[in-house]
C-alpha cells in the first residue's frame, strides 16, 4: 500500500505482515526533553507486537477505554498489512482482526470511543503502487463496513484516498491524492454521508489531514517549499509548526486538551517523536528505549496514553503503547484544561505563537453530498 506520508517508513504507509502480537512487554522508563520550564514528563514503555508477524508492526491509535487500532504486515508482496484492535491487559488472546471484507490488505487507522473505526484497503498485494479506498466500520469486527472515497479522487491506477482518524460526533479526518500526486485533506461526515470541501493549507502544495477531536480542530502536515510543516487547524485557521533544525516534521494525532502527537527527522536523519502541548507552546521528545534511528508517535487519548511504532537494531517495525507518570502530572495537565472549544480569537493566538512560523486564515466551501 501506498505511505500518506512523504517518508516510506510511517505510519500508516509503511505495511505490516501478520504476526498474532505477543505483547512483549518491555517495560521501561524513559525520561523526555522538553523545551518549556516544566519538570520533564516521564513515559512507561510496552512494547507490543502481534506474534502472528512479530517482525511488522505498527500501533496507530488509542481512544480513551485504551482500545488500539493497529495492523502487522510490511506491505511487501505477500506480507499484506493486516488490520486489527487490542484490548487490555493486551495480550495475544486480546488481537481482535479488522478487515475491510474480501480485501487483500487493510489498516486499521482510527477509533473513537463508541468504537467506530477508520482505515483504509487495498484488493492487491503488489508490493507497491496498491490502489487505497477509505472505509469506516460500526459494531466491531462484525460490524457494518462502508467504502469511502471523496468524490474528487481521481479514476487513476494506484489511486490513493485513506480515512485517518474519527471523533465521538463520527466525524472522520483523511485525504486523497490527486492525479499529480499532491494530497489534499477533507472531513466526512458518517452520520450524514457529507464531504467537506477540499482543506488545503496556505501556500502548501500538498496537504494531508490525519485526525480530528471532538472539538472538530484538525492536526496533520504540508509540503511548504522544501519543508514538510506540522500544522494545526480550527475553523480554516492555521498555524504552522516546525521543530527548529528539521525540514520534516508532522503530526499524527491530537486529542481534547489540544495536544499534538507526531514525529520530526533531525539534520543526521534520525527520527524522534513529539508531543506538543499547544496551551504552552512548549513539547517533549519521545524515544522507545530500544529504538534504532526511529521513533514515531501516532496517536493519543485524552489520558494522554500515546502509541506508535519504533525501528530495532534488528530492523523490525515494533508498536508500542507509553503513558505518562502520575508525578510530573501528564502533558495535558500541565496545560489549562479544556472545558470548551477555544474561540477563533484564541486559537488564532494559539497558532501564532508555533515557533513564528505563520498564521493563514482559509475560507471554507458549503459541503457536497457524497456520490
Amino acid at each position: 500500500m501506498k505511505p500518506i506520508s512523504p517518508r516510506s517508513h510511517r505510519l500508516r504507509r509503511t505495511n505490516l505482515l501478520a504476526r498474532q502480537l505477543a505483547s512483549v512487554s518491555l517495560v521501561a522508563l524513559c525520561a523526555l526533553a522538553t523545551t518549556g520550564a516544566h519538570a520533564a514528563v516521564r513515559y512507561t514503555f510496552t512494547t507490543l507486537n502481534n506474534q502472528t508477524d512479530p517482525t511488522f508492526n505498527q500501533l496507530l491509535g488509542i481512544n480513551d477505554n485504551a482500545l488500539i487500532a493497529g495492523y502487522y504486515g510490511s506491505g511487501a508482496t505477500g506480507h499484506p498489512n493486516k488490520g486489527y484492535l487490542l484490548s487490555p491487559p493486551y495480550g495475544q488472546r486480546n488481537y481482535t482482526n479488522e478487515n475491510m471484507p474480501n480485501s487483500v490488505q487493510t489498516q486499521v487507522t482510527g477509533l473513537n470511543d463508541s468504537g467506530t473505526t477508520v482505515g483504509f484497503f487495498a484488493n492487491t498485494n503488489q508490493g507497491s503502487g496498491d490502489a487505497n479506498t477509505g472505509f469506516y466500520n460500526t459494531g466491531g469486527p462484525t460490524g457494518t463496513y462502508s467504502q469511502v472515497v471523496n468524490p474528487h479522487t481521481p479514476n487513476i491506477p494506484g489511486e490513493v484516498n485513506q480515512l485517518l482518524g474519527v471523533n465521538n460526533q463520527n466525524v472522520a479526518v483523511g485525504f486523497y491524492n490527486d492525479a499529480n500526486g499532491s494530497s489534499h485533506g477533507y472531513t466526512f461526515n458518517t452520520k450524514t454521508l457529507t464531504f467537506s470541501a477540499d482543506i488545503n493549507a496556505p501556500n502548501a502544495t500538498s496537504t494531508t489531514t490525519t485526525a480530528i477531536n471532538d472539538y472538530g480542530q484538525l492536526a496533520g502536515f504540508a509540503t511548504v517549499g522544501s519543508l514538510t510543516e506540522a500544522f494545526l487547524d480550527h475553523n480554516g485557521h492555521f498555524g504552522f509548526f516546525e521543530i527548529p533544525g528539521s525540514t520534516n516534521t508532522e503530526f499524527f494525532g491530537l486529542n481534547d486538551y489540544g495536544v499534538a502527537v507526531g514525529d520530526y527527522v533531525t539534520a543526521q536523519g534520525t527520527t524522534i517523536g513529539i508531543v506538543f502541548n499547544t496551551k504552552t507552546f512548549t513539547w517533549v521528545t519521545l524515544q522507545a528505549p530500544r529504538a534504532n534511528g526511529m521513533t514515531v508517535v501516532n496517536g493519543i487519548n485524552n489520558h494522554d496514553d500515546v502509541v506508535g511504532f519504533y525501528l530495532d537494531g534488528a530492523g523490525n517495525t515494533n508498536g508500542f503503547l507509553a503513558t505518562p507518570s502520575a508525578t510530573p502530572a501528564p502533558v495535558s495537565a500541565l496545560a489549562s484544561a479544556v472545558a470548551t472549544a477555544p474561540e477563533p480569537s484564541t486559537w488564532a493566538l494559539m497558532v501564532l505563537g508555533f515557533c513564528g512560523l505563520g498564521y493563514a486564515s482559509r475560507a471554507r466551501r458549503r459541503k457536497v453530498a457524497i456520490a
